[in-house]
């Protein structure tokens, strides 16, 4: 068979590929039936539903003619590395590192750091609207998570709030 769209055939097989590795780690878990659902059931049926998507993504790309074929074009290094170091220094200002003596800065500054980090993947960032939408997320998580839900998780950095 010969690929007619570069770009969907990969995609597809990272979402097979995705599934399926949501839906091994799910049997790990009681997945208990559909009137009584365990803990794996949802990540199972979830895996498996994306593998189906994949499936018929990958199918569609060795089919239906594209023009030009959809060539997979370079790798974007700099959003790919922005987005990966957001993430992990979010959780590292979460919850801090204490093996290392690395302390908590609790949510409110991760969430600026992962969305000033965040935002320099974007060409031409916006210094302004990045501190705006940063803002909102930080004020909508702290409503959502502390206020309305009651989870217990440091909101500030622990060496202010002791």
């Amino acid at each position: 068979m010969h690929i007619k769209s570069q770009k969907d055939f990969f995609c597809g097989l990272m979402f097979i590929a995705v599934g399926v590795a949501f839906a091994w780690g799910a049997s790990t878990y009681n997945v208990g039936t559909g009137a009584r659902m365990g803990p794996g059931y949802f990540p199972l049926m979830l895996g498996i539903l994306l593998a189906i998507i994949g499936a018929g993504v990958t199918f569609a790309a060795l089919v239906v003619e594209t023009e030009g074929g959809d060539k997979i074009g370079k790798w974007a290094w700099k959003p790919l590395v922005c987005i990966i170091s957001a993430n992990i220094v979010f959780g590292l200002l979460l919850a801090g590192l204490p093996s290392i003596g690395f302390p908590a800065f609790g949510m409110i500054v991760a969430i600026y750091a992962l969305t000033f980090i965040a935002s320099m993947a974007e060409a031409g960032w916006k210094f302004k609207a990045t501190f705006i939408l940063a803002t909102i997320l930080a004020a909508g998580s702290y409503v959502a998570f502390v206020l309305a839900l009651k989870l217990q998780f440091p909101v500030w950095p622990s060496f202010i709030t002791g």
